[in-house]
């Protein structure tokens, strides 16, 4: 019984991880290590409560502790960084795309949002959840949930409409 858990389980991580692992970076900002260690604290948090939650909505628990543990993060004051007289060599990349660039350009926008504004956005509109679901994993009215969604939407439009015009 025990084992057929655990593999229900595994299963669920292996076919969601990269959904999730996007949702994490959405929800910090861009920052991909950060987001890696938030999903697996979420991780952990579902194994334990794999039992109670693995018949009913598993990622929605995720996304919950996921999204608390997001907004408990940004509250820090300290990362452990410490700054460097020079930057390490950037690995040389290939062409950009357009998509990788405009992608690039929202996770900047939406570091710049609070933090609670940029959970409510991206659960609302990236997750597509409904208002009331948004509210729930926040941990807030739904009414607060939706003025942080709508704050954070015209937060985004400002940093977005400097729209750079092609010479040519």
């Amino acid at each position: 019984m025990e084992q057929a858990r655990a593999g229900e389980y595994d299963a669920f991580v292996a076919a969601r991880w990269s959904v999730l692992v996007h949702l994490a970076r959405l929800l910090t900002g861009g920052d991909r290590h950060r987001a890696e260690d938030l999903l697996q604290e979420s991780l952990v948090k579902l194994w334990f409560a794999w039992p109670k939650v693995a018949d009913e909505a598993p990622e929605a628990y995720v996304r919950t502790v996921l999204a608390r543990a997001a907004a408990r993060s940004a509250r820090r004051r300290w990362w452990g960084e410490r700054p460097v007289e020079e930057l390490p060599e950037v690995a040389a990349g290939g062409d950009l795309s357009a998509t990788v660039a405009e992608r690039s350009r929202l996770e900047a926008a939406l570091a710049r949002l609070t933090p609670r504004q940029r959970a409510a956005v991206v659960l609302r509109y990236y997750q597509d959840l409904p208002d009331r679901q948004v509210a729930e994993t926040l941990g807030c009215p739904v009414g607060t949930a939706r003025s942080h969604a709508a704050r954070g939407v015209a937060r985004l439009r400002q940093l977005l409409s400097d729209v750079v015009e092609p010479v040519g």
